[in-house]
């Protein structure tokens, strides 16, 4: 049995659509709706939600929060937890920040840990959302122990990892 921590944090991924003012907002995690919506043979996932906020918005204390609740639930190398994976549901304009926060502070984890979002909200057609969300869960199942970037087929291992905007998925830096 696989036991996978999966952390909210807000992003593109959990927007919902207000009818009322016409805006998409970050308003409430959505991400049991979404995996209600998978089949998950011998995987628990525990859900964490941490906040939900839109990632332009978060600052270095949201960062902070993120690494020590990555601690908290054992993917720090000094932790022994049941959990096999983590998984956190991220904004995709600074994903690449947590991700590089996550591996100054936890520079030798014990499980994976991975980072993902999307470019469309769960709620839009042709959104990446739940093909991003299942192959992050499926990642952290399977992947060496490591802070990754997971979207698009891809599993991208920090650091180096940025968004490609006129490509609308995450690449390597040069050099990266």
């Amino acid at each position: 049995m696989r036991h996978i921590s999966l952390i909210t944090t807000g992003g593109t991924i959990e927007k919902t659509y207000d009818e009322r003012t016409g805006s998409l907002e970050n308003r409430r995690s959505i991400v049991r709706r979404m995996l209600g919506r998978l089949r998950l043979e011998d995987t628990q996932i525990s859900v964490v939600e941490l906040m939900s906020k839109d990632s332009l918005l978060m600052d270095d204390v949201d960062r902070q929060r993120i690494v020590e609740t990555v601690h908290a639930l054992g993917g720090s190398p000094r932790l022994e937890t049941p959990t096999t994976g983590i998984v956190i549901l991220h904004g995709t304009d600074t994903l690449e920040r947590t991700g590089e926060a996550l591996l100054a502070a936890i520079p030798g984890p014990r499980i994976p840990i991975i980072l993902t979002g999307a470019m469309r909200p769960f709620e839009m057609t042709r959104t990446d959302a739940l093909q991003n969300l299942t192959e992050a869960i499926f990642a952290a199942g399977v992947l060496a122990p490591g802070v990754y970037c997971v979207a698009h087929g891809r599993a991208l291992a920090f650091p180096g990892v940025t968004k490609d905007r006129d490509r609308t998925t995450f690449v390597r830096q040069a050099g990266g």
